[in-house]
């Protein structure tokens, strides 16, 4: 009788469990967002899924998988419709790309760098740039690259060195740039430089093409997680880039940078909640079948609170992620700060999800054999890139101390 009782209250919490994790995922949503997300659910997992082990451990940057992705609508989720773009809403981007990194956080976060990238030559280009660049780069025939951190400048994006010299109609690019994802194997390369004096009004924004002479690239990266996109340095010496590639006016690049990494911060954010989503499922299926003393894990009620607790948190990321996306969309004075919050409350959170669901498998978690730790290893690099967390609070904090 005991048994039976512990099943059906196993049951009703199992129940519970998949209303909180994938009805909340939808709830609220219109129904064309609901179509999207499951288009790229099921896209999530019988076109990455399956392949996601494998692309880690070879290191294979899945090219076609991302052309079929963009064959969907997924290449240019927020860019115009008139260069080949979705014009769909932030919103309705962090809701795809959530769904999407369920099936490889590594690969889906690559293509949020990669929407960002085409959103800003879209937003910033002018008509021949626009036209020129992104019909290639939404359809993923061509792929691009964000060139803002250094060797030298990282958190301190203002005070890049890399110079761009003009001569008539071209700039004479030199420096290098530092952690690129896509780094020699992408095609289109937006690069921040410094084109005047020292600090944020210096700096503009030039579209350098893979080809050129005098780009070049450094050694490939062997990095935690991350490994199914390639990083490597990019390194400029007297590149000559047409003054025709300058995205805005000179001086107007920091500001680009700033307001693509808004976009950006939202997108990480939403490729957290993925692989915190995707680690609940499987440690909710692990304490399903596992036994230890005689009974499964499911009975155990520090491992059900657990459980409990990591959902919870999921959930309140997702609509924290889900509210920064749609302020940005409106172009609320708030969204700068909403952004840092989204960005540092998910990824924080989500990684301790992810963990706990590693440490829920025990001695299996740290095999490779079993997805828990490549979400955990994928995921981790989200609190560093598109702005530390610790610079996420110092623009919290500044926002909050100026406002009147």
């Amino acid at each position: 009788q005991l048994n039976c009782y512990r099943l059906s209250y196993w049951l009703i919490c199992t129940v519970c469990f998949l209303f909180v994790v994938l009805f909340v995922a939808s709830y609220g949503l219109t129904d064309e967002q609901k179509e999207f997300q499951k288009v790229a659910f099921d896209f999530a997992a019988n076109e990455m899924s399956p392949h996601m082990a494998e692309w880690d451990q070879k290191e294979i940057f899945p090219v076609e998988t991302m052309r079929k992705a963009a064959q969907l609508g997924f290449g240019g989720i927020y860019v115009q419709p008139d260069v080949g773009g979705s014009g769909l809403s932030r919103l309705d981007t962090s809701i795809i790309f959530e769904a999407l990194s369920t099936g490889c956080t590594s690969t889906t976060a690559y293509m949020s760098i990669h929407n960002m990238c085409v959103w800003m030559i879209d937003t910033f280009g002018n008509k021949e740039q626009r036209e020129k660049f992104c019909p290639d780069l939404c359809s993923m025939e061509k792929f691009a690259s964000y060139c803002l951190t250094e060797p030298g400048s990282g958190s301190d994006a203002a005070s890049l060195l890399t110079s761009a010299q003009r001569k008539g109609d071209n700039y004479i690019l030199n420096g290098s740039k530092a952690f690129i994802s896509g780094g020699g194997d992408t095609d289109v390369y937006v690069v921040m430089c410094r084109t005047g004096s020292k600090g944020p009004k210096g700096i503009s924004c030039l579209v350098v093409e893979k080809g050129t002479p005098g780009l070049s690239f450094g050694k490939k990266e062997n990095k935690v997680g991350w490994n199914s996109q390639p990083t490597r340095a990019v390194i400029f010496e007297d590149c000559v880039v047409p003054v025709a590639n300058r995205l805005g006016e000179e001086g107007q690049g920091f500001n680009i940078a700033m307001k693509g990494l808004n976009g950006g911060r939202i997108n990480i954010a939403s490729c957290s909640l993925g692989a915190a989503h995707a680690s609940v499922q499987l440690a909710r299926d692990h304490l399903l079948v596992r036994k230890q003393f005689g009974d499964t894990l499911s009975n155990n009620q520090f491992l059900q609170f657990k459980l409990a607790e990591m959902a919870t948190k999921l959930v309140a990321s997702r609509l924290l992620v889900r509210e920064a996306a749609t302020a940005l969309q409106e172009n609320r004075p708030s969204a700068v700060s909403l952004c840092s919050m989204a960005k540092l409350f998910a990824t924080d959170e989500c990684f301790d999800i992810c963990n706990q669901a590693l440490q829920m498998h025990g001695g299996y978690g740290y095999l490779k054999d079993y997805a828990v730790q490549q979400y955990v290893r994928d995921i981790r690099v989200h609190q560093i890139l598109e702005g530390t967390n610790e610079v996420m609070r110092m623009i919290i904090s500044r926002n909050l101390l100026t406002e009147p």
